[in-house]
């Protein structure tokens, strides 16, 4: 899904990883998720955690579109819809805000809560 972004002085391609890292990063971010998946936090991804991601977070689309399937772990003492409300809300903002891509859906599954 690498796109190709055109320019006078040339071009600009985003890559996958940075899609992924970029979702993984801002979803992170918002209080209440404790992961992305089951285990990567947000200092992994920062790190090392990259190869981790495609586990965790799916990315569907072409061209300036894109669909996003994320899977979380939450801290158990959160309410559950909102804090995948603000995942949702938090991932399209930063993937809007850092690609230009339009972003269709943003897809949460919680796939664990911590004591």
């Amino acid at each position: 899904m690498e796109d190709v972004i055109k320019s006078k002085v040339g071009d600009v391609r985003i890559a996958n990883e940075v899609v992924l890292a970029i979702a993984g990063l801002a979803a992170t971010e918002v209080k209440g998720v404790f992961a992305v998946g089951t285990s990567v936090k947000h200092d992994m991804i920062t790190r090392s955690g990259l190869k981790e991601l495609p586990k965790c977070i799916k990315i569907q689309g072409a061209g300036n579109k894109v669909s996003i399937k994320i899977d979380v772990t939450l801290d158990g003492t959160v309410p559950i819809q909102t804090v995948c409300t603000n995942v949702m809300e938090k991932v399209t903002n930063a993937l809007t805000s850092m690609t230009g891509k339009e972003v269709l859906s943003v897809d949460v599954t919680v796939v664990g809560v911590t004591a």
